[in-house]
């Protein structure tokens, strides 16, 4: 009889565990898609015109939403609406962004997305 209790208590303590590790990758996982910036700072970096900041702003509002609208599909529809939010993010930018200004930014976003583990 105890060794049918210790069982049954390391059966259950096994699979809260297990529970609990999936919640938490859940959490980190939502926290990799969360891309807000500084907006200030990507202003200094790209040296953004004053009514640029307002555009690159907006669009990078949507951006981060996408991105977190992403977050909560399955795998492989995650990957292919995080590939459309990137495209249509980097369509809009390049409208708004001069050559220069474009490639700081693209280069920026590739960093940020290698160091969330994104790409």
């Amino acid at each position: 009889m105890k060794r049918l209790f210790l069982t049954v208590v390391a059966m259950l303590s096994m699979t809260l565990t297990f529970a609990e590790n999936e919640n938490m990758n859940s959490v980190n996982n939502a926290e990799a898609y969360n891309l807000s910036v500084n907006m200030n700072q990507l202003g200094k970096a790209l040296n953004l015109a004053a009514d640029q900041k307002e555009a690159v702003a907006e669009i990078h509002k949507t951006f981060c939403a996408e991105m977190m609208f992403a977050a909560q599909y399955a795998k492989e529809e995650r990957d292919a609406r995080v590939n459309a939010a990137i495209k249509k993010d980097l369509g809009y930018m390049n409208y708004i962004l001069n050559h220069d200004q474009y490639k700081t930014y693209v280069m920026l976003l590739n960093v940020t997305m290698s160091n969330r583990g994104l790409k």
